[in-house]
């Protein structure tokens, strides 16, 4: 469950979309060697059930032109958040440089929806296939 080669860094950590009421929000990814996740973490320390849902709960949220299933999580230090699944186990990634690589493509591509070229879109939404730029006709690698 544990690749050696990677470390926890949280990666391109920005403030949300304000159209989408976001802007008290920031949105980045959290790379760990067990995980990687989309993370909506609050500017200022909020209690469950506020912005977020209670820890455990899901809910979809929309970032760029994608919707995410994320789950609440509660953490003392920080309040409440939410966490979107990216990848776990962490075995594809030889190391850190690919796994930061990876983070920061992902969020090139959800803050910049219209510059992904029109083959690299979604016909059906896959969490998978919007990570690795495939079409959703496309069949696995």
């Amino acid at each position: 469950m544990l690749n050696r080669n990677l470390r926890v860094q949280a990666t391109g950590f920005m403030a949300g979309d304000a159209s989408c009421g976001d802007s008290v929000i920031l949105i980045g990814v959290l790379i760990a060697p067990w995980f990687m996740n989309l993370v909506r973490l609050p500017v200022v320390a909020q209690a469950p059930g506020q912005a977020h849902p209670a820890t455990g709960n899901k809910v979809l949220r929309r970032i760029g032109s994608e919707s995410f299933e994320f789950i609440g999580a509660q953490e003392e230090s920080v309040g409440a958040f939410e966490a979107c699944s990216l990848f776990s186990p962490m075995f594809e990634f030889a190391d850190q440089d690919a796994a930061v690589g990876t983070a920061t493509e992902i969020l090139f591509r959800l803050r910049n929806p219209t510059r992904v070229t029109a083959t690299a879109r979604l016909d059906k939404p896959s969490r998978r296939n919007f990570l690795f730029g495939r079409s959703g006709a496309e069949t696995s690698r």
